[in-house]
């Protein structure tokens, strides 16, 4: 137990006064997987469920088409991909060629109402 403490130290102080460019590379980008590991485990905050978007713009169904409402399934899927979708779509304005405009006005409106819970 001694020299395993004894070769921990060592180390230590090695990578302290000789530091290795790579070595730190991979340590902050394994501390950063582990910090987003425990964030995203240990998550109190009230989250918005992505399949409420999906209930809510149901009875507006009869204006999307078959395809439209596949693509909306998969932007409900989950919370993540509805953030994205409303990061690109919605508060930059830009046109989605998989929805008509006024389908995607629809959705963007039902997202926004939900907005803080993103």
């Amino acid at each position: 137990m001694k020299n395993l403490l004894i070769l921990i130290v060592a180390g230590a102080l090695f990578l302290h006064f000789y530091p290795q460019p790579k070595l730190e590379a991979w340590y902050q980008e394994q501390k950063a997987y582990v910090m987003q590991a425990f964030s995203k485990g240990t998550d109190t905050k009230v989250r918005l469920k992505a399949e409420k978007i999906y209930e809510d713009l149901q009875p507006q169904f009869y204006s999307f088409s078959p395809d439209e409402l596949t693509y909306l399934q998969q932007i409900t899927a989950n919370r993540d991909a509805v953030k994205a979708f409303y990061e690109d779509y919605c508060q930059n304005r830009q046109d989605n060629p998989r929805l008509h405009p006024s389908n995607q006005t629809k959705v963007c409106k039902t997202v926004y109402n939900y907005e803080g819970l993103l």
